[in-house]
């Protein structure tokens, strides 16, 4: 009997350590590819050693851990979701016996941890150590910018705590509620990430569906259009003659003196323009029959097909909300990894589910560095500020936390949220859900609609050369040496 404890608990030990190590091993993968990418983008600094160079690569790293997170976070339900089905079709297999419900209940539990700890721990220390010079009259260094970090992390969680307690107290009044207002760990955190994710899903609900139409013009400008009714040899000639007196403009102003560095600086970057248009023609000129007349329609279509799926399954979910309450994010019951499939066609749908779900999380990207509010945190490559990629990383990590809500709130998945993710206390509101998939559904129909009409408007223009008429008969300052429409030069 004791011999059978002692297996029993061997065999736990090494579950246990089995889960550690692939646990350490996919996060220390998606902190290596987050490294990269953001030394892609981050400003290229001297490499002399100083305070401040300390202080942005301990910078660097905290950014570096937020956005392997928030991977984590976005690979999270996927990750489930393929795991169950495996399990479902080799149920008795030795080789992914390490695939086990413990494993993913540990992986949703790790990424809520981590995601509290980089939103409102590690991210704000990172911006005041970054900011932080130490307290007036002390002796400059590591240890005064450490502190003064420290006492600005304590009097923030003062204040969030504070807006928390009258919130909460002002929402639900009864002893109860009253009562909990003096649990830390049960009830402010839960709340305040469950307020947080809230955010989250508003955020995600105002750029997703403007992302799913910018994804248009995205892959527009990465691939080759077709050419219709266009003569790629006249624009690309229009656009040499434009270069040649730009040119000629620029040779002539840097040989005046007096002639100020900022009417030069506006005359190269016309010029770099210029230039930009002339390569992305030439590309066009070059491109093959296949690239420009096949792949083009192909992938168009692709995204018409997987937006017009997102918005069809949306819809259903509605339908099915209004005849029945388990379509409630908070009305699913946990029925274990492995035991029954929750997709209706099994593993195809499970695919499906799995590519909108990362089509949603691109396009919400796509749509939050398209929106005016957000545009001064697009990174640059080798020319973003630590102080961007601080704002970056906190704005990927709540898109990404929100994720799963979003996709399981949407119905585009079945599949239940485990851990701190099924506790948020919204998700048991009906009308809140039932709302959230309405405004989903009509924006995003209103945003392909104005943007295929704008689109088909523009091509029709271009195509019949109505686009070149406003050009042409619009005056220009004679100073600027513009070209008009036939290629001409305007008289100086």
């Amino acid at each position: 009997m004791e011999e059978d404890d002692v297996t029993i608990r061997e065999q736990n030990f090494h579950s246990q350590v089995r889960e550690y190590i692939i646990c350490f091993l996919l996060f220390a993968v998606l902190y290596i590819v987050s490294y990269c990418i953001i030394t892609r983008y981050k400003w290229k600094s001297d490499d002399h050693e100083d305070e401040d160079a300390v202080v942005n690569r301990i910078s660097l790293y905290l950014c570096t851990f937020t956005l392997a997170v928030s991977g984590g976070a976005v690979f999270l339900l996927p990750f489930s979701i393929i795991s169950n089905e495996i399990l479902l079709s080799f149920p008795r297999n030795y080789y992914i016996q390490w695939l086990n419900g413990s494993l993913i209940h540990g992986l949703w539990n790790l990424v809520s941890l981590f995601s509290n700890l980089c939103l409102f721990v590690l991210m704000p220390f990172a911006y005041f150590f970054l900011e932080s010079e130490g307290f007036a009259g002390s002796k400059k260094g590591i240890r005064a910018r450490i502190l003064e970090t420290f006492v600005m992390l304590f009097l923030l969680a003062l204040l969030i705590l504070g807006i928390v307690w009258v919130a909460s107290a002002l929402i639900d009044n009864d002893a109860a509620s009253m009562e909990s207002l003096y649990d830390l760990w049960e009830f402010y955190l839960p709340y305040l990430y469950s307020c947080i994710s809230l955010m989250g899903g508003l955020l995600l609900l105002m750029c997703t569906p403007v992302g799913l139409s910018r994804m248009f013009t995205v892959m527009g400008q990465l691939l080759v259009k077709p050419t219709i009714l266009e003569d790629l040899d006249e624009q690309i000639y229009c656009i040499h003659l434009q270069e040649e007196a730009l040119q000629r403009r620029l040779n002539g102003s840097s040989s005046h003196t007096y002639i100020r560095g900022g009417f030069t600086h506006q005359l190269s970057k016309e010029l770099d323009n210029i230039r930009n248009q002339r390569n992305k023609l030439e590309r066009r000129k070059k491109a093959s029959g296949w690239e420009k007349n096949l792949l083009y329609p192909i992938v168009m279509l692709i995204l018409l097909t997987g937006t017009t799926i997102s918005v069809i399954m949306v819809a259903l979910n509605i339908l099915y909300l209004l005849v029945d309450e388990t379509a409630m994010p908070m009305g699913s019951t946990d029925r274990g990894i492995g035991n029954t499939s929750l997709s209706t066609f099994g593993v195809a749908q499970a695919v499906l589910e799995i590519v909108l779900m990362f089509y949603l999380m691109v396009s919400s990207v796509v749509g939050f560095y398209s929106l005016r509010l957000f545009e001064g945190l697009t990174p640059r490559k080798d020319d973003t500020t630590m102080t961007t990629i601080i704002g970056c990383c906190v704005s990927i990590l709540v898109l990404s936390s929100a994720l799963p809500v979003m996709s399981r709130t949407l119905g585009i998945t079945r599949f239940d949220l485990l851990g701190d993710f099924g506790r948020f206390n919204w998700l048991g509101n009906f009308y809140i859900v039932l709302s959230y998939n309405f405004l989903f559904a009509v924006v995003t129909t209103l945003c392909l609609v104005r943007k295929f009409t704008s689109a088909v408007r523009e091509e029709l223009l271009k195509a019949l050369g109505l686009d070149k008429l406003q050009l042409s008969n619009s005056p220009t300052d004679p100073e600027s040496g513009k070209l008009s429409a036939n290629g001409h030069q305007k008289t100086l």
